[in-house]
């Protein structure tokens, strides 16, 4: 999005604009916030799953 479609519908619209722009950076940040601690999540349990399944008796 150019600089100048921008400051125009600033222009236009005021304080709206603006207000939408902040909502759906919050949301883009809570999503990668969200991915981060999932992908951590399940990189212990891959951990926990590979301990386990190395001290058990094989037959």
């Amino acid at each position: 999005m150019s600089g100048d479609l921008l400051v125009k519908l600033i222009a236009d619209h005021g304080p709206w604009v603006i207000l939408v722009f902040f909502l759906l950076w919050r949301d883009a940040e809570k999503d990668r916030a969200t991915r981060a601690v999932l992908d951590k999540n399940a990189a212990i349990l891959t951990e926990i799953a590979t301990v386990i399944r190395e001290r058990m008796p094989r037959n």
